[in-house]
């Protein structure tokens, strides 16, 4: 495992040298939470050594780095899913890949309010 995140991160650096504090992971309802980041490089999860690739409707698929609020961050326009027949350790490989490009702090997003119309 710690291969495929070295050679995942290392493919990262050499597109993008900065260091983000904060990764954020958007979900469908997020997608345009992305036009509050100052955009300074995006990269197709497709791209990425050993990534998934979303295959969900409004989930662009991208990591996209930048700065808000004069923070460093990476946002991942879309998330992985285990109903998407990924398993535990592909869901979870994202979030070790930005804990290995730097980030202190992670904030994820989910439509849990929308199960509910009354919430």
């Amino acid at each position: 495992m710690m291969l495929k995140i070295n050679e995942a991160v290392e493919f990262i650096k050499k597109i993008y040298s900065g260091k983000p504090a904060v990764g954020i992971i958007l979900g469908s309802g997020l997608g345009s939470f992305t036009d509050e980041i100052k955009i300074e490089k995006e990269i197709p999860y497709g791209d990425i050594p050993h990534f998934p690739v979303s295959t969900v409707e409004g989930h662009s698929g991208k990591l996209i780095f930048g700065e808000l609020g004069g923070k460093k961050v990476v946002a991942m326009a879309g998330r992985f899913h285990y109903y998407e027949g990924y398993s535990s350790e592909q869901i979870v490989f994202p979030i070790r890949v930005l804990k290995f490009l730097g980030i202190d702090t992670l904030l994820l997003s989910n439509a849990a309010g929308a199960v509910n119309p009354s919430f």
